[in-house]
């Protein structure tokens, strides 16, 4: 999923990487928990936090994240900016929150750090059984 979709897509606002709106998400990740993050995103390009400080970032470039996209209205500080633009990172910033998020995106066809290649062709029941 291209940078420019997923924009349409949340309605997040472009921080840096405005030139590289065509780059391609194949697998995204959300946490506030750094720990989480480093032990489970795996083969992930796209981080979505509501932990808005230098570590949120930091925790990305180790894990070769390309994209950072902040939820429920949080903003990262020019510090931050700056240290992505360093790294050449894609910040974005959304109003809505991490749950909403991460569906909309899923819904769309986005997957997760630890799911199948593919989307699911009927919606996950963490319960098991018949729908």
């Amino acid at each position: 999923m291209k940078i420019s979709e997923i924009v349409l897509l949340t309605g997040a606002k472009v921080l840096t990487g405005e030139d590289q709106l065509d780059y391609e998400v194949k697998r995204a990740f959300g946490s506030d928990l750094m720990s989480d993050v480093l032990a489970y995103a795996e083969d992930c390009d796209m981080l979505l936090t509501g932990l808005a400080n230098a570590q949120a970032i930091r925790t990305a470039d180790m894990m070769d994240m390309h994209v950072v996209l902040f939820v429920r209205g949080k903003k990262p500080d020019d510090h931050m900016l700056d240290l992505a633009m360093d790294k050449g990172m894609i910040v974005l910033a959304t109003d809505n929150f991490m749950f909403t998020t991460c569906g909309v995106l899923y819904r769309a066809g986005l997957n997760g750090g630890i799911t199948e290649d593919e989307p699911a062709e009927e919606p996950f029941n963490a319960f098991g059984g018949e729908k």
